[in-house]
């Protein structure tokens, strides 16, 4: 298992993405459409978008850099590692092309009931 260190803006940034807040702090931004679409930007450039289905999608915006990796992997269900100038989207050899890593129609619905024992 990798343990990796995210900076605090990463961490900040991904709760406004997903909680469709306005965000700007240094070289990294969040704004929300009227629709109540998310978009995280960095160097104006956007990295990922939280639509309002809540479909997750990331890029690497053309720029496969340390920064760019530190925002996407503070995003739920998002883990991205490089190995040989490679770079790898949850151990799957990935181009930076927009991809959905959570499209909630493809998800099946859980059972979050808690069941209680008594003793």
């Amino acid at each position: 298992m990798r343990k990796m260190r995210i900076r605090k803006i990463s961490i900040d940034a991904s709760d406004a993405l997903m909680n469709r807040r306005n965000f700007e702090r240094s070289n990294t931004r969040v704004t929300v459409d009227p629709s109540g679409a998310a978009y995280l930007q960095l160097f104006g450039n956007t990295i990922a978008e939280h639509s309002n289905d809540g479909t997750l999608s990331i890029s690497d915006g053309d720029h496969q850099s340390v920064t760019t990796k530190d925002r996407l992997n503070a995003l739920p269900h998002v883990s991205i590692y490089q190995r040989d100038y490679i770079w790898y989207l949850n151990d799957v050899q990935w181009n930076g092309e927009w991809i959905a890593v959570r499209d909630p129609a493809l998800t099946t619905p859980q059972d979050d009931t808690v069941e209680e024992e008594i003793l």
